[in-house]
């Protein structure tokens, strides 16, 4: 590639990305996320099976002091999105991690956030398309696994591949989905529990959540352990960020939909799990079972289960919805910079990343086959790497908006109009949070095979980071230039 060459790509990246500190650069893509459907892609992105079946085996683990290790991650992962939501207003950019990574912490921290939150997504969207067509099989036992998972594969491709909107829509009305069934559930349980009716009404009480064993019953080590879980179950409610580039008007859209969050945490996660922990005592629940299905069999509710599995099955799809729409825009984003195929870059004629979408499908679609030959604890493995790989893409953000009010302290750079409140100190709480609960995966022998499955992933990155300099040193420069100009 000759040097004027170089310069024009960094033209053309430069007009698509905007300058750093500048307003929201004009990206290329449609702005076709209205209010309506940021809103419920935010909803959507704090209710996933991480809640659906994960809790029912933290609360074997944890007893009713689950409520308070979903209600302290909460606030974390709340200071998390405050510290986002002050990025995405001072610079709204569609693939806002890698972004603010690049120009904060250097251009390696950007190209690594950006393939780690591509991975994250790719096999979190392996595991939810296989838990899918798992949830199918319940109705229709005759109809082969494969045939139901490539069957959704194709339909949400496709549905990606025509526009924003439609991907938008389709978001909207799986969260509408899942929102009303929990509320549902959250006010048939607080029937059950006022007014006595239902096969549970007779022992549905507030004292179940103290009276086996105490509030809890395994001690507070056991309940911490269950952290880890507690994570996966919020990965993708930083979601939002990733739609900054499509949103029609995301000064108003964006802090809205973020500030929503704590009452979304109260109610579907603390709220609902409160609830369902006073109808059924906690005993009750196992590992392998959704405690909701288990919930609507104890209170006797006609076809309660078939109706979870379905919403079980909306989470899922609406999880894998959004790995294909996140891992096109990441690709792109890596493109753009000269850290990806340069294919990764363009635009279809309906204004979507259609080669990014195609080949993250790719891979999800293999790990259909691999979730289809090896022993179901490949579901498990699958999801703890996709929750370290989430935990990275949080550090990057928070340590992102420590460096980003620094320059602001320093006069290099313009406040955001949606200010985090507590500055620094909320992101310096979070990122300590997120340190101990890495320690903790660590301790755990189950779960710690995620760390070298990172371990791997990261030689992998930084042999292609250490490639690149080599072929084409001029990207790995301008980035250096950048973050000059804000570290």
């Amino acid at each position: 590639m000759t040097s004027s060459q170089v310069g024009k790509q960094h033209d053309e990246q430069h007009d698509r990305r905007g300058v750093v500190g500048g307003d929201a650069p004009e990206e290329g893509y449609e702005r076709g996320l209205g209010s309506r459907q940021v809103q419920m892609i935010a909803i959507g992105g704090a209710i996933g099976v991480g809640l659906f079946l994960g809790a029912g085996a933290n609360i074997a683990k944890a007893g009713p002091s689950l409520i308070v290790m979903y209600a302290l991650a909460g606030a974390i992962v709340f200071f998390i999105m405050r510290a986002l939501g002050e990025l995405l207003l001072y610079r709204p950019v569609s693939g806002s991690f890698a972004e603010y990574s690049r120009e904060f912490l250097g251009p390696f921290f950007g190209y690594f956030t950006g393939w780690t939150y591509w991975l994250m997504w790719v096999v979190t969207g392996m595991a939810e398309l296989t838990a899918a067509a798992i949830y199918v099989h319940y109705w229709f036992p005759s109809i082969p696994q494969w045939v139901t998972a490539l069957v959704f594969l194709v339909v949400l491709f496709v549905a990606n591949l025509i526009s924003v909107k439609l991907f938008g829509e389709i978001e909207f009305w799986f969260s509408m989905v899942k929102v009303t069934a929990l509320v549902g559930m959250i006010v048939i349980g607080l029937g059950v529990l006022t007014l006595g009716f239902s096969a549970a009404g007779d022992t549905a009480s507030v004292a179940n959540l103290w009276q086996f064993d105490g509030f809890f019953p395994k001690g507070v080590g056991s309940s911490l352990m269950t952290l880890q879980g507690v994570m996966f179950a919020y990965l993708a409610v930083e979601l939002v960020g990733v739609t900054a580039g499509e949103s029609d008007n995301p000064e108003k859209t964006l802090p809205k939909a973020i500030n929503t969050l704590p009452w979304r945490i109260a109610l579907f996660y603390v709220g609902a799990l409160t609830v369902i922990l006073c109808v059924v005592k906690w005993t009750e629940f196992a590992p392998g079972v959704s405690p909701f299905v288990e919930a609507f069999a104890k209170i006797g509710i006609p076809a309660g289960a078939a109706i979870v599995n379905f919403v079980v099955l909306t989470a899922a799809l609406s999880s894998c919805n959004s790995g294909m729409y996140s891992t096109g825009r990441m690709l792109r984003t890596l493109a753009d910079n000269g850290e990806a195929p340069k294919g990764f870059g363009r635009l279809s004629s309906s204004k979507t990343p259609a080669l990014g979408i195609t080949v993250s499908v790719a891979f999800m679609g293999i790990g259909v086959i691999l979730n289809y030959v090896v022993p179901e604890k490949a579901f498990g493995y699958v999801t703890s790497v996709a929750t370290a790989a989430g935990i990275w893409t949080w550090l990057m953000i928070l340590i992102s908006h420590v460096r980003y009010r620094r320059a602001v302290g320093a006069g290099r750079l313009p406040a955001s109009s949606f200010p985090a409140p507590g500055g620094v100190v909320f992101s310096w709480t979070a990122i300590v949070f997120l340190f101990v609960v890495t320690c903790l995966i660590a301790y755990d022998a189950d779960s710690r095979v995620c760390l070298y499955v990172m371990a791997v992933w990261a030689a992998v990155l930084g042999g292609g980071w250490a490639a690149l300099r080599v072929r084409n040193p001029q990207v790995t420069e301008q980035g250096e230039r950048a973050f000059e100009r804000v570290g």
